[in-house]
């Protein structure tokens, strides 16, 4: 069966790239606009979250405190794909227990790597 990835984007074209990527690569993928609609899709099967920063109503380093204040949650990986290179945001998502940190404009093959890699 595949992993579940859960992309979190409020961009609909960067959902697409990455949800092309991962589907080609073999992983099903779930589609999330911000940290709220991610977290009411967010289910027991998800392997790994990849997730913007900025967007709006819950952005992605707060999505990230939720995920990891929640024992439910906790273990999931979550990537961080951004334009976001503020070295401050960098460490606090480090803190809070994210896994990476990918700039974008990503390459397919990087962000695919990085999914085998860390899917549980």
């Amino acid at each position: 069966m595949a992993k579940k990835v859960l992309v979190v984007d409020d961009a609909m074209s960067v959902r697409q790239q990455v949800g092309l990527a991962l589907t080609q690569a073999g992983f099903h993928v779930i589609e999330a606009v911000d940290g709220i609609d991610a977290q009411e899709k967010l289910r027991d099967d998800v392997s790994l979250v990849v997730c913007d920063v900025n967007m709006p109503r819950l952005g992605g380093l707060e999505l990230l405190d939720k995920l990891h204040a929640d024992a439910k949650w906790a273990a999931i990986p979550v990537v961080m794909l951004t334009t976001e290179m503020e070295q401050s945001q960098i460490e606090r998502a480090k803190k809070a227990g994210a896994k990476g940190w990918m700039f974008k404009p990503f390459k397919a093959e990087s962000l695919v790597a990085v999914a085998k890699k860390l899917a549980v």
